[in-house]
Formats: C-alpha cells, structure tokens, sequence
C-alpha cells in the first residue's frame, strides 16, 4: 500500500496540448535564451546593476514572506547600527538571501542540483535568524522537517514528515532527468511547484525555493556571466503576491488545466521579465529612464548638491570621463579644484576609476546618495513593484 501511494505521487512532465499558449512561450523564451545582446552600458555600470537587482530579488523574497523592510530602508539600513530587534531580523533575513545569490552565481553553475545544494541553499537562508514563534529561522537548518507544516494561506496541507525524503528524492531526480530541450522551463515550472507543495523544510521553505528555480534557470542557459544580460526570477513570483498563491494553488488540484495555468504564469513572468532587464543593455534607454532621472531626484530629495549632480549628468552621458570633460560645469574653475571635487565624488562613491587607480571615472551607483533614486526609477519603468520601495 505505501509504495502504491509513493508511486502515485512521483513527478511526471506535464506535456502542453497542441493548441496551448505554453508552446509559444517556450519558443520566445527559447529566442531570449540564445539571444547574443550586444551591450552599449559599460561593463563596471552594468556590474552594478547586477548587484543592485540582487538586492531587489532578495528585497523581493522576502518580503513575498511578510517581512516589511523596503527597498529604500534595506539601502539605508546600517548593519551595526542601532535597530530594534524586528528591524535586526529583517535585515540579517535579506542579506541571507543576498548573499546565497552570490553563492549560487559563483559556485553553482556546474555543480549537481543535490540535496546537498538545497540543504546548504536552507541553511544559509534561516541562518542566524529566531526559530521561535513569528520567527523567520529555524531550529534545524539544512535538516528536512520531522513534523507535520501547514501553509498560510493556502488549503493545501503538505504530506507528512516520513515521506518528505522520498518526494524530495523523486524530485531530484526529476530535475537532472535527461528530457528534450523545449521542456526545460516547464520542468523548472514544475520543480517551484513540487517544492512548495512538498514543504519539505519547518521554515523557510519560500526563500530555499526561489533561489532553487534561480539555479535552475542558470543551470538552464539563462546565464549572467555574459556582457548584457540579469536574470530577476523573483520578480515573476513577487509583483503580484495573490497570482503567485493563487496560480501554487490551482496547480495543487492535480488537473491539466491548473499546471497549465501555473506553467503559462511562471513562463509569461520570465519572458516579461527577460525582455525588461535586457533593455539594460541599452546605454540610451538606462542613462534616458534610470541614470539622469535617478541625479534630478537625488538632487530633488537633497541628497546631494547642485554641483555634484551636473558632475553626475555630464559623467552620466558620456559614460566615462577624464578631468577635463568636467570643465564645462566648473567654468573658470583652477585643475586643482576638480581636482578635489572628484576626490569628494570618489569618497562618497558617487564616481569610480574605470581601471585602478586611473584617471578616467564611470558613474558609481553602490552608494546611499544614488541608490533609492535609481530604485525609485526602476521602479517607474516596471522592474519592481512600488509597493517594495
């Protein structure tokens, strides 16, 4: 009887009907997957806004788990400083996630997908964090669940503890089962599900599955070591939190027409997403939309003074820049006075050296001064929801 009822439960690809719009999504994610971008953003501008939507995606998971923490006050928040003990929590649950996307971009790319990776992905997401009521640790990191879950929210009721191994197993095997090509987003839509309807960890379980569906894509050929190109899963799941469990839950059903529903959602939101972030890529669009706008409402907000944000404009629209480009904001100004003005943008790291210790400068983004004016701008163009900032 126990292994009839493992047998029944083990995963199986969901293969689309001829007429589903699943088969024209794959083949447009299919064309985004192979697209070669041929980048105009300067590499060091573009290496920073990997890092910045590192901090959105992590932003982003967390908070799809009710922390509350924004944008903007993750940005501002000083790990050593003075905070309240939720506000300490919420931020040592972020830079969890931060830092276990690091992780995974590093080390991740050719390693199996095991219950080793995934029991380090859990870790390192509760780590540090209360296991105690409202807490978002837990007591057993990396370890699966000896206890029965239930889901917030959801009707849905997770199996019971002794068979979370073998699922979890079947899951596994699943995900590195050699299949066509053409399935392999479906197999990644499949896997977020299984994972979620699994539960197979006490805490947590949200966070390890998005960073487990980030693998996957990498691991797919949606690859972020090349010039032009980041990958925002969490975007797909964290724009409209009552799709996301409303989709996870038709897909519980067990029905053609639920899997459907939750393939077609999670492809069309990494098609949507891919086709924005490659906009990019596009140093005309990024300085028109993001960079220009981002200096105005910094100076706007009184973040930084006039001076500094014509500097910014001029260094902005020509990407890089030498002392004497800015000779036309410090007209009549001696060399030794931008001198020290671009000594002071580089203390605030508002402007970087292009190369170490040379004298050429791209704009800088990785500081306190210009980061919640491009996140605001980012925001205004759709790459996240409002309500995160």
């Amino acid at each position: 009887m126990f292994i009839m009822s493992e047998r029944a439960d083990k995963l199986r690809l969901f293969e689309p009907r001829f007429d589903s719009e699943l088969l024209t999504l794959i083949l447009e994610l299919e064309h985004l997957r192979q697209l070669q971008i041929s980048s105009t953003t300067h590499p060091i501008v573009f290496l920073q806004l990997k890092r910045l939507f590192h901090v959105l995606e992590s932003v982003g998971s967390a908070r799809i788990e009710g922390n509350n923490t924004t944008v903007a006050a993750y940005l501002e928040m000083q790990p050593d400083g003075a905070h309240t003990q939720q506000e300490s929590e919420d931020f040592k649950e972020i830079k969890n996630i931060e830092e276990a996307l690091l992780f995974i971009e590093e080390y991740c790319a050719s390693r199996p997908i095991d219950e080793v990776l995934i029991r380090e992905l859990h870790a390192m997401v509760v780590r540090d964090l209360s296991s105690g009521a409202g807490g978002e640790g837990d007591s057993h990191a990396g370890a699966y669940r000896e206890h029965s879950v239930s889901i917030s929210g959801s009707s849905h009721t997770p199996p019971e503890a002794y068979r979370v191994p073998y699922l979890m197993a079947d899951l596994l095997e699943f995900v590195n089962r050699k299949d066509s090509l053409q399935f392999d987003l479906i197999k990644i839509a499949q896997a977020h599900h299984r994972f979620v309807w699994i539960h197979p960890f006490g805490n947590g379980n949200g966070r390890t599955v998005r960073l487990f569906t980030y693998v996957m894509l990498l691991r797919a050929g949606f690859r972020v070591d090349i010039a032009g190109r980041i990958i925002n899963p969490t975007a797909i799941f964290c724009s409209n939190r009552e799709q996301y469990y409303h989709y996870l839950s038709e897909a519980d059903k067990g029905t053609y027409e639920g899997m459907e529903g939750w393939c077609t959602y999670v492809l069309s939101g990494l098609r949507n997403e891919l086709q924005k972030v490659n906009r990019l890529s596009d140093y005309e669009y990024l300085q028109d939309k993001i960079l220009r706008p981002a200096i105005e409402d910094a100076w706007a907000s009184g973040r930084i003074d006039r001076d500094t944000a014509e500097v910014l404009s001029v260094v902005a629209r020509k990407q890089v820049v030498m002392n004497k480009d800015l000779k036309e904001v410090f007209q009549g100004k001696s060399p030794s006075t931008i001198s020290r003005k671009i000594r002071e943008l580089m203390d605030n790291t508002l402007i970087t050296p292009e190369e170490e210790n040379g004298r050429k400068y791209v704009l800088s983004l990785a500081n306190r001064l210009l980061m919640p004016s491009v996140t605001k701008m980012l925001a205004a163009e759709g790459f996240l929801p409002e309500t995160d900032l």
